[in-house]
């Protein structure tokens, strides 16, 4: 292990940094996206520091595949755009690039300074910027070019230990972002790790913040919860802290039958049975909602008005999450489906009704009620419209002569 030191302002040198060899941090290189890589490369190539930072290196030590690269920069949003053709700068008070590789996307972010606080956006250093960052797992800057991790905050010893530590102090910690105490207790729960007991007090006493916090981040929150390997066991957490009652309010009630919690458990741990095989969209958000279902509807009646209130009864189930109407409409035939009932959509909703079309052949074999639109009148043919002749200007009548001529 190196170290990387800078100096006061009276000369002496003050330690900064732990620097992690490859030996000493076990990132297997293999697992480090290629194409993050050329982007930290040709940041570099121009002279500017970089590296792949947050979850993505948490997960490549804890030797996880991460799903998503986040870098960071000492480039501005302007600069990073003007050396990648294929970047876009989004946001206006957090500004950040979007590089774009085929159907891909790399966050590229600037470093940020504590001028104005740690939800300031005033461009910084990288010593300013790992502070910004919420626990110390998630401030380690990895250099792909050198294979080395740099370390301000402590981070390594964090995960060597299975500790979740603060960076934001405290007492600001979750007024400035709520959302970072479902964070904390997920991390804490797909990597095994515990939470400090000041840390756990602190979400305990919070936890009302999450109250106002907008039905979007609160849908990214819980779409990310669902998709982990480990969703039961985060949501069992979740639960414990006293949060997932913000996220799920209905079902966070129903989980005090200890029958309903268990079997609502049992639907995302069976989740990660079939994590190895190929997705199928609305299978996960089916866990949401299933064990609720399966006790709200009558499955000896009609399909047709079974599924037009098991979609709305759904939707307000899973409030304030604001899934996709299509997303939600899928995972509910696959409930469906799992009771032997074959819905095939036609059209979601046409005027404010639901409608179906049955599988080919179920409607001659009566498994399935059978709604159609009515068909259509054929339209009278338009009649061409005439146009007029464009008539001329006649000329202008000439004008009298000035002065009597």
């Amino acid at each position: 292990m190196r170290i990387r030191y800078s100096t006061r302002e009276d000369g002496r040198p003050v330690r900064k940094a732990n620097i992690y060899t490859r030996e000493e941090h076990g990132i297997n290189f293999a697992d480090v996206d290629k194409d993050a890589v050329c982007i930290v490369e040709r940041l570099r190539a121009n002279g500017y520091e970089t590296y792949i930072v947050g979850g993505a290196v948490r997960d490549l030590i804890l030797k996880k595949k991460p799903k998503d690269f986040d870098i960071v920069s000492a480039a501005s949003p302007a600069r990073i755009k003007r050396i990648f053709r294929n970047a876009r700068i989004i946001g206006r008070r957090f500004r950040l690039v979007h590089v774009y590789f085929g159907p891909r996307i790399f966050e590229v972010s600037t470093f940020r300074s504590l001028k104005d606080g740690t939800t300031s956006n005033t461009f910084g250093t990288i010593e300013e910027d790992v502070l910004r960052r919420d626990f110390s797992l998630n401030a380690l800057f990895y250099d792909p070019t050198k294979q080395e991790v740099v370390d301000y905050v402590g981070g390594m010893k964090d995960i060597r230990e299975k500790r979740i530590r603060s960076v934001i102090p405290l007492k600001v910690i979750f007024q400035d972002d709520p959302v970072r105490m479902i964070r904390a207790v997920k991390y804490a729960a797909s990597a095994g790790f515990a939470l400090p007991l000041l840390l756990r007090w602190k979400i305990r006493r919070q936890s009302a913040l999450l109250a106002p916090v907008s039905p979007s981040r609160l849908t990214e929150e819980i779409m990310k919860i669902i998709h982990a390997p480990c969703a039961a066991e985060i949501v069992d957490s979740l639960d414990t802290q006293g949060l997932y009652v913000y996220l799920q309010p209905h079902a966070s009630g129903l989980m005090r039958d200890p029958g309903f919690r268990a079997r609502y458990l049992k639907s995302f741990a069976a989740l990660r049975e079939k994590a190895g095989e190929a997705e199928i969209p609305g299978r996960n958000l089916a866990a949401l909602i299933r064990d609720y279902l399966e006790d709200y509807l009558d499955w000896d009646a009609g399909a047709h008005e079974n599924y037009r209130n098991a979609f709305i009864a759904a939707r307000q189930f899973v409030l304030p999450m604001n899934p996709p109407r299509v997303e939600l409409d899928r995972a509910v035939r696959l409930l469906f489906a799992e009771h032997g009932i074959t819905l095939k959509k036609a059209r979601l909703f046409e005027r404010g009704k639901i409608v179906f079309r049955a599988a080919a052949g179920e409607e001659e074999k009566g498994d399935m009620p059978l709604e159609r639109p009515a068909a259509a009148e054929p339209a009278a043919p338009k009649k061409k419209r005439r146009r007029r002749p464009r008539r001329k200007n006649p000329a202008p009548a000439a004008s009298a002569p000035e002065n009597g001529e």
